[in-house]
């Protein structure tokens, strides 16, 4: 019998892979808590929660529960004219905990889509409003996805490369880093004093597929700030920062000033199913409410609020919600400083960062960019030791699912100082 990955081969298309480096995909047919099963009876631990997605650990059996539940009622129903139970309550649930004065959900269907309904929302906003604004400033080397208004908004790097052409024009000021010396804010107050910013979208805290680049609450609550001196919307993408990532359940919590519209997916269902979320202020939605069909939001797409979708939210949202998930995220936190700490200074590494419940170390390298060689070094090392690790480049992370055991991170650490151990014998 022809194995998955012999079959798999043949037919399938792997997202950001090298097709002709990579051809062969190992086949996972089981996952429980941290750990996936291959077809060969491997077990990898999942050390970066697969692409950041999974809070609870894979195929949780009360999510699995309440999916299966939401199936056998209702599987699907067109969101334009009709509505349903779970959409409704997974709204009033968000709406209840996201920071600031969130008023509306948007539905969509992942990260990308949540970044690209801002856009368009603030886009929009401003000529119902009749006021021009169009210019929208974001952080150089920033990544909010891959069609092409999120890839506006990205820095231009390797990704967005062979579509350069397509995209259109926007501002972005530099990187603060760990110690800003202001340059970063003094260009965004530059661009805003000119009065035709319509939104300054940023990853708040942490830049993921930057190498998670990170900089201070203090930082960003002064980017809020000017915005909202000089009235540009502020768009947060805690795609990847929500949902307890950073610490608290959004990062955006850290600050006093909140912005107009927050991105969410990933964590949003417990790694479950696809789904996206755009939450707004009041004021945003009102420029959309008018008889004027010319000014509604023309944004939807079949699967718009599926109600199993939302049912799997739900789910994770209890999950989160309950006082061992915050207690394992804090366990989580204080076993990544205590081994941050151990490696600091460590002939290999050029930093160690750390975020919450996102640790990152950048290795030395003469070429610290997406494709350097030492990407594929370490990615097949930690295969080896069943470590499911993708590496940013030469820059390495662990961000697990919140389940994770302490025995379970100490061996990704032990791990960790092995293969730092072999580069500086090298």
């Amino acid at each position: 019998m022809r194995t998955i990955k012999e079959r798999d081969r043949e037919v399938i298309w792997h997202p950001y892979t090298p097709m002709k480096a990579w051809p062969e995909a190992i086949a996972i047919v089981k996952g429980e808590g941290v750990w996936l099963t291959d077809e060969d009876g491997d077990r990898y631990l999942d050390a970066i929660s697969s692409w950041w997605v999974n809070l609870h650990g894979h195929a949780h059996p009360y999510i699995a529960q309440k999916v299966s539940e939401q199936v056998a009622m209702l599987e699907h129903c067109i969101f334009a004219g009709f509505t349903h139970e779970p959409a409704v309550r997974l709204a009033e649930r968000l709406l209840e905990i996201l920071p600031g004065q969130m008023q509306k959900i948007f539905y969509s269907d992942n990260g990308s889509t949540a970044v690209e309904v801002a856009i368009k929302m603030s886009l929009q906003y401003w000529k119902n409003k009749g006021i021009k604004k169009k210019k929208l400033v974001a952080l150089q080397n920033a990544y909010h996805g891959d069609t092409f208004g999120a890839m506006a908004v990205s820095g231009r790097s390797v990704f967005t490369e062979a579509f350069t052409d397509f995209l259109f024009d926007v501002v972005f000021i530099p990187f603060p880093g760990a110690e800003d010396n202001g340059e970063s804010v003094a260009a965004l107050e530059s661009v805003l004093q000119q009065g035709d910013v319509a939104a300054f979208i940023a990853e708040p805290l942490v830049q993921g597929s930057a190498g998670m680049c990170m900089y201070s609450a203090d930082v960003l609550e002064a980017y809020f700030s000017l915005c909202k001196k000089y009235n540009a919307h502020i768009i947060a993408d805690e795609v990847m920062t929500g949902f307890g990532r950073t610490g608290p359940l959004f990062a955006c919590s850290q600050i006093k000033t909140h912005p107009d519209m927050i991105c969410l997916s990933k964590g949003l269902t417990g790694g479950s199913m696809p789904l996206g979320v755009t939450a707004c202020t009041q004021d945003i939605f009102d420029a959309f409410y008018d008889e004027d069909r010319a000014k509604m939001l023309y944004h939807g797409h079949s699967f718009t609020a599926n109600p199993t979708i939302c049912a799997a939210a739900l789910a994770s949202l209890d999950l989160l919600l309950e006082d061992s998930c915050a207690d394992n995220r804090n366990r989580i936190i204080g076993a990544h400083k205590e081994f941050a700490a151990s490696i600091k200074g460590h002939k290999a590494i050029a930093d160690v960062r750390q975020t919450g419940t996102i640790l990152a170390m950048e290795l030395k390298t003469d070429n610290p960019s997406y494709h350097t060689g030492i990407r594929d070094v370490l990615y097949r090392f930690f295969l080896g030791k069943k470590i499911i690790m993708r590496p940013i480049g030469n820059v390495i992370y662990i961000l697990p699912p919140y389940c994770i055991s302490n025995d379970e991170l100490q061996y990704i650490y032990a791990c960790i100082k092995e293969f730092l151990e072999s580069a500086v014998g090298n």
